[in-house]
């Protein structure tokens, strides 16, 4: 055999060793899929608050239904691939259940999937049983929240095995991964939004509360696992301006009210509240993530306190504007509201807020109530670094 020949049989054979390499369609579905989720169910609650609901089969509902069918059949698709036409090298980067091989995301992302679907006849159950829907969290709604943030979760976790595995630090799996972070930051406000979305809320300590419980979480997990500079700063960027992107597209959307009683004849969709100002304290996690060195746990204290102090500082003016009619506008879309509410004063006033046994506002009651989100706050960060230091070790 000729030393030619003799070459391209080695060389036909490594290119035969060498594994196949990782398909990115399953990854883009994925994330797609993940902001279809979180645009439908925005959506969702507009065509709740302006429409009513006529029917399960609104286009919001279906949206959201699709969403999590992509999502669904494309980790199907990479789970079936990999067992039955992966290499050894695939499959060791997988995890094993029933017999079947696929990404750990993958798997969540089909647990969530199954639990939207289940929640559809649920659903629709419910509402003919007992009536239109009061709050946001419903027991279908429950089963239906938890099939979308597992497929939240899933997009991240799928990113983040791809970034884990790159040799090169940051790049294209990098933003990737804080754009998946981005979108829970979304579906989490979105849980949040008749507790602590309105600047109604804001000079009340609960709603500073209530914000340490999960953001400190999230922004100090992306801070410690993603390979950008600015990555919790880049992931409550992108919140924001995905949720601006669905307030501003809503208002352009001519609908009317189709249940009685209407209180409040609207002629445009109702959207959500102008986005929370996260975006200042990330900075401060950024910055404090990268630079504290030491124990988790004086990070997390420093953190904690960051939060805290910033969303007071930022919120609390922020209130007095978004209440005023200067944002009574397109850009900001204050005082919007449902169909079914008698309009009053109420709507410029502020909600839950600390009173002393006079009933008035106390000062030393929110001082003392935005304390107590402090800890709060840092048992958060605390977690989030804790899964942080853990993620940078997903390879699966």
């Amino acid at each position: 055999m000729s030393r030619v020949s003799t070459a391209s049989a080695v060389f036909t054979s490594r290119a035969e060793a060498r594994p196949a390499e990782e398909p990115d369609w399953p990854l883009y579905a994925v994330l797609f899929a993940s902001l279809g989720i979180v645009a439908g169910l925005l959506w969702d609650i507009s065509w709740h608050r302006t429409i009513g609901r006529d029917t399960f089969w609104s286009p919001p509902h279906v949206l959201e239904q699709i969403a999590a069918v992509v999502a669904g059949v494309s980790c199907g698709w990479v789970v079936l691939h990999t067992t039955w036409a992966g290499d050894a090298e695939a499959r060791a980067r997988s995890v094993r259940f029933w017999g079947f091989y696929g990404p750990l995301g993958g798997w969540l992302c089909i647990w969530g999937t199954l639990m939207m679907i289940t929640s559809a006849p649920f659903d629709d159950w419910w509402h003919n049983a007992y009536g239109l829907d009061v709050k946001i969290i419903s027991p279908p709604h429950t089963v239906l929240a938890a099939g979308m943030i597992a497929i939240q979760i899933g997009a991240m976790l799928t990113v983040l095995a791809r970034q884990n595995r790159a040799v090169a630090p940051g790049g294209r799996l990098s933003l990737l991964l804080v754009a998946s972070a981005a979108l829970l930051l979304v579906m989490h406000a979105t849980v949040l939004m008749e507790e602590a979305a309105f600047p109604n809320h804001m000079h009340a300590s609960r709603f500073y509360r209530i914000t340490a419980l999960g953001f400190p979480l999230v922004l100090a997990m992306i801070a410690r696992v993603a390979r950008l500079r600015w990555p919790a700063t880049t992931a409550a960027a992108l919140y924001l301006a995905i949720e601006l992107v669905i307030l501003w597209t809503l208002q352009l959307v001519p609908a009317q009210p189709r249940l009685a009683p209407i209180f409040n004849p609207v002629t445009h969709m109702v959207p959500q509240p102008f986005p929370l100002l996260i975006v200042v304290p990330a900075v401060a996690i950024d910055l404090l993530v990268r630079n504290v060195r030491g124990r988790d746990g004086a990070l997390a204290a420093a953190v904690g306190i960051a939060y805290v102090t910033l969303m007071v500082g930022v919120h609390w003016f922020f209130a007095d504007f978004l209440l005023s009619p200067a944002a009574r506008n397109f850009v900001f879309g204050a005082d919007t509201w449902d169909y079914n509410v008698t309009l009053g004063d109420w709507r410029y006033e502020y909600w839950q807020i600390d009173r002393d046994a006079a009933g008035d506002w106390s000062r030393g009651r929110f001082l003392i109530g935005t304390a107590v989100a402090v800890p709060i706050a840092t048992v958060s960060a605390r977690v989030g670094l804790w899964l942080g230091k853990h993620m940078t070790q997903v390879q699966r």
